[in-house]
């Protein structure tokens, strides 16, 4: 019996909404680790409940853009979704006004954008937009980007979810020869949620700068599989991430820089350091390089640490106990989010934060 069918029976026994468990998923291209549980997670959504309905899909052509999420995840997008989104940026065109993909708690959102050769586009997902902390749900966002010749994509993702929360969010780009993509992640709480990007450096001088900052506190669990496949000749891959667990947060973060056979002079670097605030946290860490090339280049690394004594004592010496200490270092990522914000749905997401000072407006005034 399928999990499907198994969950649908426990619903109708239960007289509770039908649910499906989408096991291993967000899974790592090289999987080590098996006995601490690594390479994976496995999460519970409703299930497909849209039987004798047809909604719009998307052309056929990004069906071959890998997703971060993996391909269960995508299907599962697809059957949920009340129809797909495509935006087409004309060839050579600077668009102005960014693609905004908003998505609350029940929400599910598929979006496929094709950024034609030497144009350029700001695309930006919110994720707990009109969210409150006892409101439980799943939402999700299926992105897909095709970038073509001397294309320049920015890309923007906010998940701000409620306690009771998870939100699935799954990524897929694929840029050809000279485009150049950059990716902005600000991953702020939410009871789960994983988040899955992969990027396919298909055409010769392809880029793609990744900056991730996150916070996790409490009991919310937060899951990350990035994946970079670098095909093309002198491609280039930097990923960084900077984050804060506190209380007994979980977090799991998967890297892979994939050095495809043919890709010479590919260069990939990958670094991460993470800020432990509580004593219960658990914080998995897994780098990857994957090489099949001799002239090529990869390095990662990660640094794991709490506040030093030496930073508590000049803190101390200017009026702030340990307390006021750790608050800045959370709050220096809200406001870096806050700063970075492309459109007034990411500014009021963050605005309202607790982890801020201050209340801010759309327009991110105090």
């Amino acid at each position: 019996m399928t999990a499907e069918k198994n969950g649908a029976l426990v619903a109708e026994a239960t007289g509770a909404a039908p649910e499906l468990t989408l096991e291993r998923v967000n899974v790592a291209p090289a999987q080590t680790w098996n006995r601490l549980r690594t390479n994976d997670i496995t999460l519970t959504v409703p299930a497909p409940g849209r039987a004798g309905d047809v909604y719009f899909s998307l052309p056929r052509l990004f069906e071959g853009v890998e997703c971060g999420m993996g391909r269960a995840v995508t299907d599962w997008v697809e059957s949920q979704a009340k129809g797909a989104r495509y935006v087409e940026v004309p060839r050579g065109e600077k668009r102005e006004e960014p693609i905004v993909v908003s998505v609350g708690a029940g929400e599910v959102a598929d979006t496929g954008v094709m950024v034609r050769a030497g144009a350029e586009v700001t695309i930006v997902v919110v994720a707990g937009a009109g969210e409150k902390d006892d409101a439980a749900g799943t939402s999700a966002s299926l992105l897909r980007v095709i970038a073509e010749r001397g294309a320049r994509v920015h890309l923007h993702e906010y998940v701000s979810a409620g306690a009771a929360q998870q939100h699935l969010e799954s990524v897929g780009i694929t840029a050809a020869r000279d485009a150049r993509v950059d990716v902005r992640q600000y991953l702020l709480g939410g009871g789960t949620v994983a988040l899955g990007l992969a990027c396919d450096l298909a055409g010769d001088r392809a880029r793609i700068d990744l900056g991730c900052r996150y916070h996790a506190a409490g009991t919310e669990v937060l899951d990350v599989n990035e994946v970079v496949r670098q095909r093309g000749r002198d491609t280039r891959s930097e990923l960084a991430y900077n984050g804060v667990l506190e209380d007994a947060a979980k977090k799991s973060l998967r890297t892979t820089i994939d050095l495809v056979h043919g890709a010479k002079g590919a260069q990939g670097n990958e670094a991460e350091t993470v800020l432990v605030l509580g004593d219960d946290v658990v914080n998995k860490t897994l780098p990857t390089i994957l090489c099949d090339e001799d002239d090529v280049a990869g390095n990662h690394g990660a640094t794991i640490g709490s506040v030093s004594p030496e930073q508590l004592a000049f803190l101390a010496s200017r009026g702030l106990s340990r307390a006021d200490a750790e608050r800045l270092f959370v709050q220096a990522v809200y406001e870096d989010a806050l700063l970075h914000a492309p459109c007034p749905e990411a500014r009021l997401l963050i605005g309202d934060s607790p982890q801020l000072t201050e209340t801010f407006d759309e327009d991110g005034e105090a």
